[in-house]
């Protein structure tokens, strides 16, 4: 195989001192040796991206040479490759890139490199974003949307190509090889020719990365944008409609990756509105996108309204229609059966569906965990559901397993992380919030990685070297890193317990947009599974939502013999007990407290977390850079009220129901209900005036 040869003249430089505003994110410029690169003979961005990663990065020994090579490998899979101390082997010029971050990262974080080959756990591993075309963000707590402007979709600046390849480059090197554009409750615009411009546009600029891009796509387009009269998906003119508006887009975007679909759910339309089933409407769009190599993303959040349980709609649904769809839909299956609550078990489908491609959807945004305000690391909510045993092809059938293709053959393997990502300099809104976006990565890769490890990655590249240049002090790993990658850890278990521990769910108020307690929340004539106490189910004789086989009988969507040790609360485990169990407030807990002392404790426990939190990263303040000290430390105290106010909120309520008293050990609520729940209480519009 023809080489060549480039060396790299690139003299190692100390960085001047300044406030950092997090926007270099985990990439953070370091003082770098020059090193000399061997490329394939062959021209491509991907390539010249890889070149130009290990110029900017190279910490290694002064005029080393690393090859990068092509090379079939029957231990490589996918995107991945193999290091050595001389370079990075890959069947694809993705895993050249790859292999060359995590080589740097290797060297940045003083971790051995290791000749063993690294496999991607998944084959696609997608951002969903919920960015509108107006530049609006659903979910979204770091300012506007990086991609679309309410202004003209038509304009497209050098800035906002740059920060698209900012964008690009800080997924690259954690992996990630996808992104759906917009969001999932998507506008028909988004396929009109002036926004699939920018579309073209936003794809040349993160194609050098190896970022795809997707869109959302809204069901009734053929109606809303064609003109048509139906959006049946098996009526001949709506087939044709999205068979040219494909072609459409793959004129514009050859690697374009395909269509993410929510339909039937939320007032969504879909292809129930016309006797059709989910399979029909996915395997209509599946079969416009197969000639170009597309996929379609089918969610499997569905729920109507009804007085039954929520939480068993997806499975009744798609578990009929198992083997149904064309094996390029991918059904895209939140971590839980409900909405990304910050607890929840798995969601049954996972492992259920054999014969149908499934991927696990996790919220790197902080819709339930405090937005972009409340310090909350995710990587253990997300490595406590992906090995969760379903037991579906007997133990050790991981969720995790039963979605990368190690359990059931499938034609692709996915996973999806719907993300925040806006215009705020530091991205994410929280400093610690870009944590999350890493992590996502770096279990997509790996789905067997360890949530303290990435932990301490991040850390070690976010604020090791702050100041610039010069190296950490000799006691950073002891007064810093240690400490702060243990909040970390600690820091969603915090937030359960002081918003909805011991298995409660979706209690918070909608009036804040999900921040903050609302388990009165009940307006009149709403939905009631829209609502707090449809969950909660809170009454004299107990709390907790019945699922077991003689309530909703929910727990029967699991395999044995994980269903009877939900359905028993003597053998269910603590943190899902209200899930599964509607119990008194006498209930005897392992523990030996009642179930109403265990409640108020762990509200207490978590107040007192996020006060360990403050006090810990204020003995971090010397390793810090001011600017983000000050920031985290700020949102720390903002924080640490939210947490009062969810333990004063829940226990005042609900003691209205238990006629208990809070314990002895438990500090005394410093709010009263009554002032809760009049700060939950939008203002009324004022009347109109009255006409003389």
């Amino acid at each position: 195989m023809k080489t060549l040869l480039i060396p790299v003249l690139f003299l190692g430089t100390t960085l001047g001192l300044r406030a950092e505003d997090g926007h270099q994110l985990w990439l953070r410029a370091r003082a770098t040796a020059p090193v000399t690169v061997v490329l394939p003979a062959r021209n491509s961005a991907l390539l010249t991206t890889a070149r130009q990663e290990l110029q900017l990065g190279w910490q290694g020994a002064a005029g080393a040479t690393v090859t990068l090579s092509l090379k079939n490998d029957k231990a490589i899979r996918y995107d991945g490759f193999r290091l050595s101390a001389r370079g990075v082997q890959a069947s694809t010029e993705r895993g050249l890139l790859y292999g060359v971050f995590e080589l740097l990262r290797r060297q940045q974080t003083g971790q051995p490199v290791s000749a063993e080959p690294s496999n991607p756990s998944y084959e696609l591993r997608l951002l969903n974003h919920w960015d509108n075309p107006d530049g609006s963000v659903e979910r979204g707590y770091a300012g506007k949307s990086i991609f679309w402007r309410k202004d003209s979709a038509l304009v497209v600046t050098p800035r906002d190509k740059a920060l698209w390849q900012q964008y690009a480059r800080a997924n690259a090197s954690v992996g990630i090889n996808g992104a759906v554009l917009n969001n999932v409750n998507a506008s028909p615009v988004i396929l009109s020719a002036e926004y699939l411009g920018r579309v073209k546009a936003i794809a040349d600029a993160l194609r050098p990365y190896g970022v795809k891009t997707y869109l959302s796509v809204k069901f009734s387009s053929p109606v809303l944008l064609g003109g048509l009269k139906t959006a049946d998906p098996l009526a001949p003119a709506v087939v044709k409609w999205w068979q040219g508006k494909a072609r459409e887009i793959y004129q514009q975007v050859p690697d374009f990756g395909g269509f993410l679909v929510k339909a039937s759910s939320e007032g969504q339309p879909g292809p129930q509105d016309y006797g059709r089933t989910h399979a029909d409407g996915a395997n209509m769009l599946a079969d416009a996108v197969r000639p170009y190599g597309g996929l379609v993303m089918w969610r499997a959040f569905v729920y109507s309204p009804s007085d039954k349980d929520r939480a068993k709609q997806a499975y009744n649904e798609f578990v009929p229609l198992d083997g149904e769809f064309r094996d390029n839909v991918i059904i895209q299956v939140k971590n839980g059966p409900v909405d990304f609550q910050p607890r929840e078990p798995f969601s049954p489908l996972f492992g259920a569906l054999k014969k149908t491609a499934v991927m696990p959807e996790l919220q790197i945004t902080q819709e339930y965990l405090g937005h972009a305000i409340d310090l909350a690391y995710l990587a253990p909510m997300w490595e406590e559901c992906l090995q969760s045993d379903t037991y579906q092809a007997g133990p050790g059938s991981t969720v995790a397993r039963c979605t990368n293709g190690s359990v059931y053959r499938q034609a692709h393997s996915a996973m999806a992380g719907v993300s925040n990502v806006g215009l705020d300099r530091n991205w994410t809104g929280h400093d610690f919030a870009q944590a999350n976006w890493y992590a996502f990565g770096r279990l997509a890769w790996n789905s067997v990685a360890q949530s303290a490890q990435i932990a301490e990655e991040w850390l070690k590249l976010t604020f090791q070297n702050a100041a610039g240049g010069a190296p950490p002090p000799a006691d950073w790993n002891t007064q810093f890193l240690t400490p702060v990658a243990q909040l970390m850890l600690a820091s969603r278990e915090a937030i359960v317990d002081y918003s909805m521990p011991l298995g409660l769910h979706h209690i918070m108020s909608a009036t804040h947009d999900h921040y903050g307690p609302g388990p009165w929340w009940a307006p009149p004539r709403m939905r009631a599974d829209w609502t707090p106490p449809y969950y909660h189910q809170a009454a004299a004789n107990g709390v907790g939502f019945d699922r077991t086989k003689t309530g909703s009988d929910a727990v029967s969507q699991y395999q044995e013999p994980l269903a009877s040790q939900l359905n028993d609360p003597a053998t269910c485990p603590d943190q899902y007990l209200l899930w599964f169990h509607h119990l008194p407030w006498t209930f005897q807990m392992k523990s030996g407290r009642t179930l109403w002392d265990e409640l108020a404790l762990h509200y207490d426990r978590g107040v007192q977390q996020v006060r360990q939190f403050q006090r810990t990263w204020d003995q971090a303040q010397p390793y810090v850079d001011a600017e983000r000290f000050a920031a985290v430390q700020n949102k720390l105290r903002t924080q640490s009220g939210n947490a009062v106010m969810w333990k004063d909120a829940c226990l005042l309520y609900f003691q209205q129901f238990s006629h208990l008293p809070i314990p002895a050990a438990v500090e005394p609520p410093m709010h009263t209900l009554e002032a809760l729940i009049t700060y939950d209480t939008p203002p009324r519009p004022p009347r109109p005036a009255r006409q003389p």
